[in-house]
């Protein structure tokens, strides 16, 4: 079997590859662009890349016999996931090989800022002695913000506390139980502002966290905070933190990643001294370009010797025809999560999913990766995938629990998943409609519906009474919002009830306003599919 290796690896990864005798072992010895690439590919069965290499659908074409391409690294921005996917390639990544390493560059990136270690160092390169200007403020007894508490944010938040800084953080989707595991104080974002002296970002990239850290959030802030971001460049807005800058909001900041890498030559932070940077380091040392060497390695051969799949982001680990029959509750699965991570409250302790009539018969476990990963996108961000979400929802404290029911009801085969928050228990079900199989949303919290799971959905409880569908499809149709679908829901006449809408597009903020004020109704919710 030949194997490529694209990019530099750690020679302890070659060298697991080498000392295979089923192995036949190519290393290129520079990034090939993908024309160059095409000529070479066509007996290759494994393919092994960092950031450099790019895996086109059009290199993918080229390689017939390909059977797994592995990332020494978390992001694969550079192998076309889907085609590969579609071709039965299975794509992995290394998730936890550079943990430690940038847990600990945002610590050392805290110190520096402390201290002024930088600038300090730059003043004796110039020949100064210049003591006055560099006092520093020490970490002991200082509060330190934690945004975002998955391995890595955990990771600073154990040093933090070694250091003896008292930690708060902020992550909607840890438990109770593994913050006071972590022994970290869990706040809300807007009081972590307030309270930090420091605060470090270490959460994923999503449409909720671009930008999130911009002139309002700095203007909640103590007086004086200094900012660290080793996890992804835009969380922060740049232009923004500038400005804070300068104006004495923030005493200072450390970053290791940006939104544009390279920052442009007119960087707004460039050139403040309060600012420390560095070229994105942190997967950048030794052990951990070493770890993740060894772990890609370790994770193709078991794959091409024994079938065996781990860290993988795509889900090619079931024969065709299990596949053809599970494919269905993927998408299912991945919409009741996507819909349930809306509706629940922001911690939980405990995902149940239960799986009933025919249902029963299929292998849940990929079923269930689906679940979390739709659930769990918003914490995860575009580095959740079906392998990692089990230890993601763990590192979280979340309890996923998995039924297979004999319960008789109106559908022969359905999904049902529930998400508890101490007392709190919010849910949903689903099954498939027809010769098309096609699927629909027909459970939320025990109430009946029919609501197909995409794009939009407007729902809300009411009293049932006379005139009210009226009146929801009137003040749409005043604001030129579509409803594409209706399901209607109560439990006696007069009594209560649920209504649910697909919408074509997002309602402004007005109309719920003004729908939300009418005494019969409550828990007005839009939700994005």
């Amino acid at each position: 079997m030949k194997v490529m290796i694209c990019d530099p690896i750690s020679p302890k990864g070659i060298a697991l590859f080498e000392q295979r005798p089923e192995f036949t072992v190519v290393v290129l010895p520079k990034r090939l662009a993908e024309a160059e690439l095409l000529p070479l590919v066509g007996e290759v069965e494994a393919m092994v890349v960092r950031s450099e290499t790019k895996i086109t659908r059009k290199v993918i074409e080229a390689a017939p016999k390909l059977r797994v391409v592995g990332r020494a690294g978390v992001g694969v921005d550079n192998v076309d996931v889907e085609a590969a996917t579609q071709r039965g390639i299975v794509v992995m990544n290394t998730p936890s090989g550079n943990t430690i390493s940038t847990a600990e560059l945002a610590c050392s990136m805290l110190m520096a800022l402390a201290r002024k270690i930088p600038q300090a160092h730059m003043s004796m390169k110039a020949g100064e002695w210049n003591r006055k200007a560099f006092q520093g403020v020490e970490l002991y007894n200082k509060t330190l913000g934690v945004l975002g508490m998955g391995r890595i944010g955990s990771e600073v938040a154990r040093r933090a506390i070694a250091f003896g800084m008292r930690v708060l953080a902020c992550d909607p989707f840890l438990s109770l139980s593994r913050a006071k595991a972590l022994q970290v104080e869990l706040v809300e974002l807007d009081e972590l502002y307030t309270r930090s002296d420091f605060i470090t970002v270490h959460t994923a990239m999503t449409d909720e966290t671009k930008g999130m850290v911009n002139a309002a959030a700095f203007a909640k802030m103590k007086k004086g905070v200094r900012v660290v971001n080793c996890a992804r460049g835009g969380i922060i807005n740049e232009t923004d933190l500038a400005a804070a800058i300068q104006s004495g909001q923030v005493a200072g900041a450390a970053l290791d990643v940006y939104e544009a890498e390279p920052p442009p030559p007119d960087f707004p932070l460039r050139n403040l001294p309060q600012v420390i940077m560095t070229p994105h380091l942190g997967a950048s040392t030794e052990e951990a370009q070493e770890n993740v060497g060894i772990e890609v390695a370790e994770a193709i051969t078991d794959y091409l010797i024994s079938g065996a799949v781990r860290n993988a982001v795509n889900l090619p680990n079931l024969d065709a025809r299990t596949y053809a029959l599970v494919k269905p509750y993927l998408h299912l699965g991945e919409k009741l999560g996507r819909l349930l991570a809306q509706l629940a409250p922001k911690r939980n302790d405990r995902l149940v999913v239960t799986y009933g009539g025919k249902a029963t018969e299929l292998p849940g476990d990929p079923i269930t990766r689906s679940v979390l990963r739709g659930f769990l996108a918003s914490a995860g961000g575009k580095d959740v995938n079906q392998v990692n979400v089990r230890t993601l929802a763990h590192s979280l404290g979340l309890l996923v629990e998995e039924i297979k029911s004999n319960e008789e009801t109106d559908f022969s085969e359905w999904l049902h998943v529930a998400v508890y928050s101490g007392e709190q228990k919010v849910s949903a079900g689903g099954t498939f409609f027809g010769k098309r199989n096609e699927p629909r949303i027909v459970r939320v919290n025990s109430q009946p519906v029919e609501i197909v799971p995409s794009g939009v959905l407007f729902l809300m409880n009411n009293r049932d009474r006379p005139g009210i569908v009226g009146y929801i499809g009137t003040l749409m149709g005043k604001h030129q919002v579509n409803i594409a679908s209706m399901s209607l829901s109560r439990d006696d006449v007069g009594g209560k009830a649920l209504t649910v809408l697909n919408l074509d597009s997002v309602p402004p903020e007005t109309v719920l306003d003004e729908i939300q004020s009418d005494p019969d109704i409550s828990n007005v919710r839009v939700v994005k599919l």
